[in-house]
């Protein structure tokens, strides 16, 4: 049963990616429709009873709830997004876009495809599971909902916020299991699995920076945004605030399994930064960095209608990706943007396009230990380890209608965390088979162990 369930969980994540439901950030982009049909078609036939919601033509989520017998018993929410993020196809080695499964040189069978990690692969595995639920002849005590949901990569407003102001008692579970965790750490002889139970905060910010138009032939002495922009872009990119060490920090450490001596400098605020810098794991320097850094990425600039070769630009917008440490707020970002941009913060306007804090949720759990249990089924000896994710997902929303919200699942352990974390938004994005394996297995362990 274990690799007919493998078989489809690999056939729907291909057809998943195929559907190329990019989100590029705009209200007409993502058109998870098509990927909330496809969902609709593969659960039909257990019977299921399902609910759509379109809140923006083309932007559909998808409910289907498998019903407790007993309506005060805790219900659980398994939530995978649909959309994905846009695609440089110059960067990639095969069709992002083909779903295609290749061997590696190392002999691992891999799913290809913008989406395979982030996060096609949970959406789908979840969907195998909650169908063999639905299929089975167990009944769970509390209610147990599927939710394909739009619009995760670009802050939910069409999907799962949207769904939280406007339909929040179709979604609203005790437990919520979503992205992203599962990775191994700690050795062979001390095995650590992640689980996710909190993330970073985000605070998207528009800078608005203005000049005064002129001709292009003319430029001598002449207040040009796009110049101006530039400084701003440059003192974002050198601004290096202190680290800070929140409660996970350890525990996130320890996890890695490092000698006493390297655990040590990851543990001292004077010495992180400096270890990091020289650190030859690129992948992996960058995602301990941001564990304890807030962060700032200057990444969309756009200009007017007016903007023009021989036009000399008057204002220039951009948009920049804040990730903020727990207990920081608006007035922290602010007092973070006044001391990296200096005597330039006076001649920039800020604009909040997001303004979400950190989250977190608690470990003393029914979930956790059920997580557990299912962990140490394949894993033998393995416990589990919260961490921190340095991006933001639909959990948060979940944490604000008061549900434990973890991201989980369970890799390979012959998978890479500091490779694994390039893949997210990357080139040659891809998910091995033994994964989708190990973690459609995992949805269907913790549920019925948790439900019974």
């Amino acid at each position: 049963m274990a690799d007919e369930l493998t078989g489809q969980t690999v056939e729907l994540l291909s057809a998943l990616i195929q559907n190329a439901c990019v989100n590029d950030g705009s209200a007409e982009s993502g058109q998870e429709v098509r990927n909330a049909d496809l969902l609709e078609n593969f659960l039909e036939g257990a019977g299921l009873p399902f609910e759509r919601f379109e809140p923006t033509p083309g932007r559909v989520s998808l409910v289907s709830k498998i019903e407790g017998s007993d309506p005060n018993a805790p219900k659980l929410c398994l939530m995978g997004h649909t959309d994905v993020v846009p695609v440089n196809e110059e960067g990639w080695t095969r069709d992002p876009f083909a779903g295609e499964v290749v061997t590696s040189l190392e002999g691992i069978e891999e799913v290809w495809g913008r989406g395979a990690v982030d996060m096609l692969n949970i959406t789908s595995s979840m969907a195998v599971a909650y169908r063999e639920l639905a299929r089975s002849d167990f009944r769970p005590t509390g209610d147990i909902i599927y939710f394909a949901v739009a619009d995760e990569e670009s802050g939910s407003a069409h999907g799962a916020r949207w769904m939280a102001d406007n339909h929040a008692d179709v979604i609203k579970a005790d437990y919520v299991l979503t992205e992203n965790g599962g990775l191994h750490s700690g050795g062979a002889e001390r095995p650590r699995i992640g689980v996710t139970v909190g993330e970073k905060g985000v605070a998207w910010r528009k800078l608005r920076i203005k000049g005064v138009p002129g001709h292009g032939s003319m430029p001598f002495r002449k207040d040009n945004a796009l110049i101006q922009a530039a400084a701003v872009i440059q003192k974002l990119a050198e601004y290096q605030p202190p680290p800070r060490f929140h409660e996970l920090w350890r525990t996130q450490v320890d996890a890695m399994g490092l000698p006493d001596d390297q655990a040590a400098v990851l543990l001292d605020e004077a010495q992180i930064d400096a270890v990091l810098t020289e650190m030859p794991n690129v992948g992996a320097a960058s995602h301990l960095y941001s564990c304890v850094h807030t962060t700032f990425s200057a990444n969309v600039l756009e200009l007017g209608p007016e903007a023009k070769t021989n036009v000399i630009p008057d204002i220039v917008e951009l948009n920049v990706d804040i990730r903020t440490l727990p207990g920081e707020t608006p007035a922290d970002v602010t007092a973070h943007l006044n001391e990296a941009l200096g005597d330039l913060a006076d001649k920039v306007e800020v604009e909040v396009i997001m303004n979400d804090m950190s989250s977190m949720s608690r470990m003393d759990t029914p979930l956790w230990d059920s997580l557990q249990k299912a962990v140490n089924k394949p894993v033998s000896g393995a416990t589990l380890s919260p961490t921190l994710s340095v991006g933001f997902t639909d959990s948060r929303v979940f944490r604000d209608l008061g549900s434990v919200a973890y991201g989980a699942g369970l890799m390979s352990p012959q998978l890479d965390g500091g490779e694994f974390s390039k893949r997210f938004h990357g080139n040659d994005e891809r998910i091995d088979v033994e994964s989708l394996k190990l973690s459609t297995q995992l949805w269907l362990d913790v549920t019925k162990d948790l439900m019974s």
